[in-house]
Parts: C-alpha cells; sequence; structure tokens
C-alpha cells in the first residue's frame, strides 16, 4: 500500500539514509527521530502550500515538470516504506493500532488498512527472504546465518528462519561450526547455510570461504539491496590535463562539469571520489565542479604525469574482479535514487570515498610530533590545558547520581587518561580544524580560501607526517576570492582553497584527498614557523627517485619500466605476491622518530635537511614508486640514527620520551585479574591488575603479547634523555597516570543500580527505543564473524608459505589480518546515541543494571556524558537558525555568520543539522 498524496502526513519523516535526498521531519512530530530538517515531500508540500505551481516549483529547482512528478512518486514510495517499518515494529512491540496511530501522528484507519496489507503479505516477504538466500548461497556457496544476521539484513529472527526452513524443505543444508578467533585462542560458532548435497566435511574444508550476506532490507523482507555495481563513463567524456598542461599544479583533483546528473556529487560540494573509465580503469582523486570544461567533456582528471598519447596511462587501472567494488577502498556511498516499487537506481558515476563533511569530524588534538618541535612555554600551556580538562571532567563524572552510568563512565575515563599518558597528545587550540585542501590557481600563495575562518585572520596549517616548523605554513584569509567562492562554495564544511606551491611547502602535499590542520594564529602568534629550508626548496622527491627498470618498490614488487607499473608476480607456489602495504608505514615511524629526536636535541638543519628529504622521499614512496632505498644511501640516514638515536641490539632507535613512549614492547602474556582473585582493579590503589596466563609457545618459552614502552613504566622520566621538552611531557604523563587510578578507585567503590517496574511503565516508549538500538548494535557479530573467517583464511595461507614463523612474527600476521579484514567486511563498532528522553528513562531506573552496561557498553559515550555532565552552551533557537539560514542564502560565509551570532562555528554547524535548543 502506497500511500495517496492526499493522505500526505504534514510531519512524517524517517531517519537520514544514504544517497542524494535526505529524509527527516519538520516541525513539532510524534515520531521518535533525531532530525528536523524536512524531507523532500514535505519540502514539497510546504512550498504548495505557499501557493506555488508544480511549474513553479519546478523551476526552482532547476528541473522539468515530468522530473518533479517522478521525485514525487518516489519520494511518496520512501515514506510509505519507512511508515510500514514503523508500524511493523511497534506491532512487534505490542502495540494496538489505535496506539501506533496515536504515535506516528496518523488515523487508525491508515493503520488498520497496512497491518492487513502486512498480513496479507507475509508469505510473500518469506518467499523474499528464501529467494535471497538462495541467491547468495548461488554466488557465494557458503554464507552465515548465525545470530546477529537477522538484524543486519532486516528481518525478525521467526521471518529468517521461516525462509531457511523453506530451503533446508528443498534439500539446502544447514551445518554448524566451530573456528578460532584471531588473537584470542577461543572460538566462535558459526551456523552455515550451503547447497544440496554440501558435507559439514566439506564446510570444514572451505571454512575460511564462508561469507556474509551482503543484501539488506528496509522493509522487513519485501525487497532487498546492496551495494551496486558501479555506473562506468565513456573514455570520451574523460579529458587529462597533464603536467606540461598545468595538471601538477592541481594533481589529484578531478574537475567535474556541473548540472550533469550522471557525473553528479549528489549533496557535496566536493568529495574524494572512485570513477570508472571505460574498459578496466578508474580515476582516483578529489572530484570538485568546474563551469569552463572542454566541450563534450564532463570530466577533466589533473596529472602531474606526462602525456604518452595514450590517455590511459594517466588513470589506476582495475586490478580486483570485484563486480561491486574494484577499487579496493571502501565506498561510503553512491548517488541513487529509489523508484515507486522502492529499488535502488544508480543516477552517477561517482563512487564516494569521503564526502564533504566527512573531515571535520576528525581528531581535534595536538601530536607530539607537532608540539614537541614547538616552545616549551607553548608545550606547557597546552599540557596544563589538558590536564585541567581531565580533572574537570573526573569531578563532573565523580558526581553523577546514576551508579551505572557513574561506573561505566569513571572506569572508561580511567582507561582513556592512562591512555593519553602513554599517547601524549594534548589539547588542541582554539577553533582548529582538519581540512581537505584543493588548489586555486589564481589565489596567491600568502592567502587561504577558508569559509570556516574570519576573513582577514591568519591560520597555520599542519600536515602530518610534520618535519619541523619549517613545514608550516603561516597564509592570510581572503573569503572574498572569486575562484575560492565559485569552486568550493561560501560554505564549505570542510575544505579549504590553497596555491599550489603551498602544498609544496607542506612536504609535497597532494590534492587528491590530502588534509591538513588549520589553525588560527592570530595575536601573539603562539605558533612558529620558519622559512623553507634552503636544502628542500627546489627538492623534487618524485623527479629525483624516480623508479627504474627492474627496482623492487616499497611494497614489495618490482617497477616495470616499458608498462610503467609495479608487478607482483608469484611465489614458489605459483601464488600471486599481494603488496606490503605495512611496509611504508614501518619506514614512516623509522623516519618521523629519527626527526623528533633530531629536533628536540638540537640538530643543525644541515642534518634535518637530510631527514626531511628522506621522509619526502618515503610518504610517496608507495603511491609514486620512489627509489626509497637509494634516498636512504644519498642522505646517509644510518649515520643519522648512529648520531641522534640510541642503540638497542643490533639497530638504533629512538633516543627521546617523544618518540620512545609508544615503542613496541613485548610482555609476558596475562588477562585482566579474575573476580574470584579480587577483579581487575585494585581496590586499594585503583591500579589495573592483570595475571599471567602461563600459555607456552611450542618451544616451551612463555607466550608474550604487545605493549607501549611508556605504559610499561611507571615514571616516565626513566625514557627522558632530559631535554626541557620531555621534562614536560614526563610531568604530564605521571600526572594523568596518577588521576587514572583515582578515577578507577572511585568506579570500584560505586554501588549497582536500583531497577524500576514501574519506571518501565512510564517510560515504555523510551524503552522499547532503546531495545531497538540495541538490537541494531548487535547487527556488527555477523560482520565480525565474517573477518574472522577473512583473517583466518590470510593467517593459514602465510603460515603455509612460512611453516617455521616465529610466535612474535605470527602475532603480528594475526594483528595485521585481522585489522585488513574488519576493513574489508566493514565490522565495526555500531554506536547507539541515547536521546534526552531515553536519557530520562535511564536515570528513572526504566532499564536494569545489566541491560544497562550492554547499552553503555555500545553506546556513543560522548553522548552519554553530555547527559550526564550537561554544559551551559550559547545554542542556536529557531528563530536565530533561520536568521542564520537567511544570512548564509545572502552569501555570508559560516565564520562571519558565527561571528554575528556570537557562536561558535561548530555550534553553528549543530544548529543548522537540527539539533537546537528549546
Amino acid at each position: 500500500m502506497i500511500l495517496d498524496e492526499d493522505d500526505y502526513l504534514a510531519h512524517y519523516g524517517t531517519p537520514r539514509h544514504s544517497g542524494r535526498y535526505p529524509w527527516g521531519s519538520g516541525g513539532d512530530n510524534n515520531l521518535q527521530t533525531s532530525t528536523r530538517s524536512q524531507d523532500w515531500l514535505g519540502y514539497y508540500h510546504d512550498l504548495k502550500g505557499q501557493g506555488l505551481s508544480d511549474t513553479d516549483i519546478a523551476r526552482g529547482m532547476g528541473i522539468s515538470t515530468t522530473q518533479l512528478r517522478a521525485r514525487r512518486s518516489i519520494a511518496n514510495a520512501e515514506r510509505t516504506a519507512a511508515l510500514n517499518a514503523q508500524i511493523t515494529r511497534l506491532r512487534a512491540a505490542g502495540n494496538s493500532n489505535v496506539e501506533i496511530g496515536r504515535r506516528l501522528g496518523i488515523n487508525e484507519s491508515v493503520v488498520r488498512s497496512m497491518t492487513k496489507r502486512f498480513e496479507e503479505n507475509k508469505e510473500d516477504v518469506i518467499q523474499s527472504t528464501a529467494n535471497m538466500l538462495k541467491e547468495q548461497v548461488g554466488e557465494k556457496n557458503l554464507i552465515d546465518i548465525g545470530s546477529g544476521v537477522e538484524n543486519y539484513i532486516g528481518v525478525s529472527p521467526t521471518r529468517l528462519n521461516t525462509a531457511v526452513t523453506v530451503l533446508r524443505e528443498k534439500g539446502y543444508q544447514v551445518h554448524d561450526l566451530n573456528i578460532e578467533q584471531v588473537g584470542t585462542g577461543q572460538f566462535t560458532r558459526y551456523k552455515i547455510l550451503a547447497a544440496p548435497g554440501t558435507s559439514r566435511t566439506d564446510v570444514f574444508k572451505r571454512r575460511f570461504e564462508v561469507q556474509q550476506i551482503n543484501m539488506k532490507s528496509d522493509d522487513y523482507g519485501n525487497n532487498y539491496d546492496g551495494i551496486q555495481p558501479p555506473l562506468v563513463i565513456s573514455p570520451n567524456r574523460v579529458a587529462i590535463r597533464y603536467a606540461e598542461d598545468g595538471g601538477k599544479t592541481a594533481d589529484g583533483v578531478i574537475h567535474v562539469r556541473p548540472g550533469v546528473s550522471d557525473v553528479s556529487l549528489g549533496n557535496s560540494t566536493y568529495a574524494q571520489v572512485r570513477v570508472s573509465v571505460g574498459p578496466g580503469h578508474y580515476l582516483k582523486g578529489m572530484a570538485v565542479y568546474k563551469d569552463d570544461l572542454p566541450p563534450g567533456v564532463d570530466l577533466v582528471f589533473n596529472t602531474n604525469k606526462s602525456d604518452t598519447g595514450n590517455k590511459f596511462d594517466a588513470m589506476k587501472k582495475i586490478e580486483s574482479d570485484d563486480p561491486l567494488n574494484p577499487y579496493g577502498a571502501t565506498i561510503r556511498d553512491q548517488v541513487y535514487v529509489r523508484d515507486a516499487e522502492g529499488k535502488k537506481k544508480l543516477t552517477s558515476v561517482m563512487n564516494i570515498v569521503n564526502q564533504e563533511g566527512s573531515w571535520s569530524d576528525w581528531s581535534k588534538e595536538i601530536s607530539t610530533q607537532m608540539l614537541s618541535k614547538q616552545s616549551p612555554v607553548l608545550i606547557r600551556s597546552q599540557l596544563n590545558m589538558t590536564l585541567e580538562s581531565r580533572q574537570k571532567e573526573f569531578a563532573e563524572l565523580s558526581a553523577l547520581t546514576n551508579p551505572t552510568v557513574k561506573r561505566k563512565l569513571l572506569e572508561t575515563f580511567g582507561d582513556e587518561t592512562d591512555s593519553a599518558a602513554v599517547h601524549l597528545d594534548a589539547a588542541g587550540f582554539k577553533r582548529q580544524g582538519w581540512h581537505a585542501i584543493l588548489p586555486l590557481d589564481t589565489i596567491p600563495p600568502t592567502q587561504i580560501y577558508a569559509p570556516n575562518f574570519r576573513d582577514g585572520e591568519n591560520v597555520v596549517l599542519i600536515r602530518y607526517p610534520h618535519g619541523g616548523t619549517f613545514e608550516i605554513p603561516e597564509l592570510t584569509v581572503n573569503n572574498n576570492h572569486k575562484e575560492g567562492r565559485l569552486s568550493l562554495g561560501d560554505h564549505a564544511k570542510d575544505a579549504v582553497g590553497i596555491h599550489h606551491t603551498v602544498a609544496e611547502k607542506l612536504s609535497g602535499a597532494d590534492f587528491d584527498g590530502d588534509t591538513v590542520l588549520v589553525i588560527p594564529n592570530n595575536g601573539l602568534k603562539k605558533i612558529r614557523t620558519s622559512p623553507t629550508l634552503e636544502g628542500l626548496k627546489t627538492f623534487d622527491p618524485k623527479a629525483t627517485y624516480a623508479p627504474y627498470d627492474g627496482m623492487k618498490t616499497i611494497d614489495g614488487g618490482k617497477w616495470n619500466a616499458a608498462k610503467k607499473e609495479v608487478e607482483y608476480g608469484v611465489d614458489g607456489d605459483g601464488n600471486p605476491i599481494k603488496p606490503k602495504k605495512q611496509m611504508k608505514q614501518t619506514q614512516m615511524g623509522i623516519v618521523s622518530n629519527l626527526i623528533t629526536d633530531m629536533t628536540i636535541r638540537q640538530a643543525p638543519m644541515s642534518d634535518v635537511v637530510r631527514a626531511v628529504k628522506h621522509s619526502m622521499v618515503v610518504i610517496d614512496a608507495e603511491k609514486h614508486n620512489l627509489n626509497w632505498k637509494q634516498s636512504a644511501l644519498d642522505n646517509n640516514i644510518a649515520q643519522l640514527q648512529e648520531k641522534y638515536q640510541f642503540q638497542y641490539g643490533g639497530t638504533r632507535g629512538a633516543s627521546t620520551l617523544i618518540s620512545r613512549a609508544t615503542a613496541k614492547v613485548m610482555v609476558d602474556e596475562r588477562k585482566e585479574r579474575r573476580a574470584a582473585k579480587g577483579g581487575s582493579i585494585d581496590k586499594g590503589t585503583g591500579q589495573r591488575v592483570f595475571e599471567p596466563t602461563g600459555r607456552k609457545n611450542k618451544d616451551g618459552s612463555l607466550a608474550q603479547q604487545k605493549s607501549k614502552r611508556l605504559a610499561e613504566t611507571d615514571d616516565a622520566h626513566t625514557l627522558s634523555s632530559g631535554t626541557p621538552q620531555e621534562r614536560l611531557y614526563a610531568d604530564h604523563s605521571n600526572k594523568l597516570k596518577v588521576l587514572a587510578n583515582q578515577a578507577r578507585l572511585e568506579a570500584v567503590h560505586t554501588p549497582n543500580l536500583k531497577y524500576s517496574p514501574s519506571a518501565k511503565k512510564t517510560y515504555a516508549e523510551e524503552v522499547v527505543s532503546l531495545n531497538d538500538k540495541l538490537d541494531a548494535a548487535r547487527r556488527n557479530r555477523p560482520l565480525e564473524r565474517q573477518a574472522q573467517i577473512f583473517a583466518n583464511a590470510q593467517i593459514h595461507a602465510k603460515r603455509q608459505e612460512n611453516p617455521n614463523m616465529d610466535d612474535t612474527t605470527l602475532k603480528k600476521v594475526r594483528s595485521q589480518a585481522l585489522n585488513e579484514a574488519r576493513i574489508r567486511t566493514g565490522a565495526k563498532r555500531q554506536d547507539i546515541k541515547i536521546t534526552k528522553e531515553e536519557w530520562n528513562a535511564i536515570q528513572a531506573g526504566a532499564i536494569s543494571d545489566s541491560k544497562l552496561r550492554e547499552i553503555l557498553n555500545k553506546a556513543d559515550l560522548d553522548v552519554v556524558r553530555k547527559h550526564a555532565t550537561p554544559q551551559k552552551q550559547r545554542l542556536m533557537t529557531d528563530t536565530r537558525i533561520e536568521r542564520a539560514k537567511q544570512m548564509l542564502a545572502s552569501g555570508y560565509t559560516q565564520a562571519e555568520v558565527a561571528d554575528q551570532m556570537g557562536v561558535s562555528i561548530s555550534t553553528l554547524k549543530v544548529g543548522l543539522s537540527g539539533e537546537v535548543s528549546e
């Protein structure tokens, strides 16, 4: 049943979906939704209510009336599907039709008619689910149907089990299997669906081939869809701007013709994308709209490569045979619409890796890599700010009244503070933010287009890895720059425009998604900068250390000069050799630590130049296949290590607290002390307590595990070489460790929560909502199981390649395999975001202690902290938000609007996103 337009629900909305058009709700409503923005249909009806005709609305949207009617039909179908889901969930919770209608703000007759359709359609839904499972087995052979799969694909456990029964009656096999977890030695039980005739022995032999279902349903099983195979653009519509034509100054940028639907970026002004071009190639870079493209061309790719006469030489080859994702990168979004039946239909070739707004959520702290190279005065100031902030948070958490929440937050705070004592990151600077960089041809090298900052103020840019103050450009914000406003717009969420020469100062940054930390540096100019070192001004790592034929690359391949590509060949058994992606990170860590130690120990700039040159080669060695080993020889890196670093066994290594703090050390394998022996926290000191596992390796030696050097040290001063910077950091680390123990001591003496049955009835709706969110968070279980299978398969292969692998190397292989597998499967924590109303239910005792502990283990603790320790903030009212929107529409930047409103940029963004004060 699709609602007629006469049944339009003025304030109905659903959570935001991926894709081009956001859904939401407007005005006052009774729905459980966190957004206040109207969905497309609500926007359309608002305009109709103002007396506008379809022709007027279409003209204002820049589309035809035919397209308007099509969008209206699609939006109507989307709204109905979402309403179906809401009604089904509320009925499953035992609510009557009248109660459902009251909660959703619709007539009981609408609920009744839709419910009747659900009942009539039940058999079709079961068959639809059975057909989907059958197709998945046909495609993947063995699929996981164990605990959590029903949550992941979007059906009830009963519906999934019934669909599996339908297939079992047709001969399909279900086998239970225990598969060892990576790194823990424990086993996970899998429930596997296989084709008719597949024995349990067959499944065990092929256990590493078990795959996860990649289809999902947002209408409780009526329809299933997943990631769509990418659309392909014709090479005739793609032009290459080579180095000699100016492409070098915008290396990695994809210019996009605006107004062309099949190259649209959806709601974004810019995005990091992958685009399939013709047979077997793709573009990788930052896409941004540009008006003056050559006739007949819709995409222009900028590259630092020269013209070979074959445009495909400037592109990436598709190496994967995965039809859904041939790029090897995580595709977070595609641009699509849904038809009248709710089916997803791609409308653009853009496969989005990071879209506008993705970068602004990154860490707001300052790493030791940058701060330790500044003055002791600035170091002391930021570290004191960090400690004071944590002390304030500890006091607030200690005053909480909900014991379960208090205990959880204090334990988490203690562990986070311990981690901070090891990693030594400091509080960030006011109004700093991560931004993607894009090139502007006409902006002066001394200026930056940065609409999130104040026009005319000075800002500094930091890129990691960070060599020193000579890699920090200081620029003046010019938000009136014409090209910047045309290219990025007035309201770019997290991008800035700079001259290409500024990127060169940032240790040779590219424009294919590289990011910088932008920090205001007005008044006293606390952050020190210095001119580019003479030895670096003309240094071009790509030209100086270009690959030669047969050269071994940093990831283990060989450069083929004739083909201009890396070849990896096969091993002794004829299996393809895979790139060693970890080598670049290892080498980058080595040279970064060297530069840090040299700077802190006041090495002469002539020596620093050599190390920085090598770091510039290493950072691009994988991307551009540079001869990094020759760079190490030419710059005599071994001599610098001997001069400025300590001897560890047969190699040189980190010599200052800053570089030694997070260095890996091996300790005897241990686990948290059991409750029977007193628990994992010492009730007298608050310290974490461990006990040895006693597990032994095959050779009889005790098994070991990795830790960090500073985590194993009671006094940070023992790792210092005695410089003023190190003394500041050592004092700071020791104070944080004391604070962490105090927090855990408070937690361990906090009693349990008292459950209130009457509160559960009072807050019945919130209890249902919290249970639903917990259910959704459990959906990660099948993804984690799939990651375990992939990781085990990789570990198994590596052990066959190297039967004599030592335990230390095996642990490293296990860790890397599991990390890669989790990225591949998308296994990640699904955080529960607790609303204000749900928080009130928790505070009233409507959730049991055990259930609340599970919710908190899966919750967004930043949100929990905000509820538990509310701060007085100057937020945006509805009136001020409307005023802000008017100013933005008039051409003011976000920084200018925030100043006019007397709020921060972040508060403005929160207000515009729909989270407003009452």
